[in-house]
């Protein structure tokens, strides 16, 4: 018989590629994780993990198996749900995890909202970029996921994972007030290939969405200045030290000292938000109704750019 604990640290394992990594994701040590692997090994009469350099990979078996695990892991999810429901269901904890401006602009609505339409849902909120929320979830660390598409994101047929689709919005150019381009009622990017460039540090999902914009205008972006701070960057285009491109929700109540804000012509750069829990874990009494008021809230967000 497969013990299904052991399955839930085969998928870390697979996710973290090291065993270290996946040990500090679950609270165990190292040396638990390789016990239990092993242990796991031994039920299943098959070797899953092989070594890679310092981490770790998933034999043929591994990935076999992995792709049970995930069946199996969604199936307690729903369990838990079902009991939860049938034991009412109407009050307990949700821990979410993050990026600011999705707090400011989703979250923090959808907290107002549930404050008076299920006051007994207390939702616990950590701050985090956008493509750390989906491991925190997988890991159990969050039970639900604020976050943005990025490079190497969980796509939407990832069967650990069960998104919600929340709203969509186009990154704006921010130039200085004297910039040749400020009267402009639009800016195309090509005409800033030769600027200096504030940007995102790597790693950052909004660093990928402008180096692919620029990419996609026929250039690479000189980048000379680097803050995860939207703050930052917009006083740092206000002292005329170069040009951005900034997500339009993240720019709300900024003071744009010395700054014009102008759409960027012909195609443009889109973030794209959505929320996600584990499988198995979206008709939870206590999560649906979350997932319900963030959808009602960026429902009213809908005006900055395409739908989802």
């Amino acid at each position: 018989m497969i013990d299904p604990r052991r399955l839930r640290i085969l998928r870390a394992a697979a996710d973290h590629r090291t065993v270290t990594a996946a040990a500090a994701a679950l609270y165990l040590t190292p040396s638990a994780v390789s016990q239990q692997l092993a242990a796991l090994e031994q039920e299943t009469g098959h070797t899953l993990l092989t070594r890679s350099g310092r981490g770790v990979r998933l034999t043929p078996a591994g990935e076999i198996l992995l792709e049970h695990a995930n069946e199996v892991l969604a199936q307690l999810e729903r369990a838990e749900a079902e009991l939860a429901a049938y034991a009412d269901g109407t009050a307990g904890e949700v821990a979410v995890a993050a990026f600011a401006t999705g707090i400011a602009e989703v979250l923090a609505p959808a907290i107002g909202r549930l404050a008076h339409e299920r006051p007994g849902i207390r939702l616990r909120v950590r701050d985090a970029e956008g493509d750390e929320s989906l491991p925190l979830v997988l890991d159990g660390e969050a039970d639900l996921a604020l976050a943005v598409e990025y490079r190497g994101a969980p796509r939407d047929g990832d069967r650990r994972l069960v998104r919600v689709p929340l709203y969509a919005e186009p990154f704006d150019a921010v130039l200085h007030a004297g910039h040749p381009l400020a009267q402009s009622p639009e800016v195309a990017l090509a005409a800033l290939a030769s600027s200096d460039w504030i940007g995102q540090s790597p790693g950052n999902p909004c660093h990928d969405m402008v180096l692919l914009a620029c990419e996609l205008a026929g250039f690479e972006p000189r980048l000379v200045h680097a803050s995860d701070d939207f703050r930052a960057v917009v006083a740092l285009a206000g002292a005329g030290a170069g040009v951005a491109l900034v997500p339009r929700s993240a720019l709300r109540g900024i003071e744009l000292k010395d700054v014009v804000v102008r759409p960027v012509a012909g195609p443009a750069a889109f973030r794209r938000v959505f929320a996600a829990v584990r499988r198995g874990a979206e008709d939870h009494p206590l999560i649906r109704p979350v997932l319900d008021a963030l959808a009602r809230a960026a429902a009213g967000l809908s005006a900055d750019g395409p739908t989802a």
